[in-house]
């Protein structure tokens, strides 16, 4: 993907998030979004936070090969803004 330039890659998953707010799906992560942005969260800040949800499952497709797990990429969104990292 963009092993080499970490910059890209982390800008192609904020595209993915884009992507995934304004097609709202799926709708777990515009309501994540807007709850974010209601605490005073900016934009920018919020696309990283659902960034960073998205990106455990990620990484565990790429280096697992297993398949996305959308209930715990879901969790992990209802739990933002505290990190998926942060109760291990």
């Amino acid at each position: 993907m963009y092993q080499d330039d970490p910059e890209k890659a982390g800008e192609a998953v904020l595209e993915v998030i884009d992507n995934q707010i304004n097609d709202n799906n799926p709708p777990q992560v515009k309501e994540a979004f807007d709850r974010l942005r209601k605490l005073g969260i900016s934009r920018r800040e919020s696309k990283k936070y659902i960034a960073c949800a998205f990106s455990v499952e990620l990484f565990d497709v790429m280096r697992e090969g297993k398949e996305m797990d959308y209930d715990r990429y879901f969790a992990n969104l209802k739990n933002l803004p505290e990190m998926p990292w942060e109760d291990e």
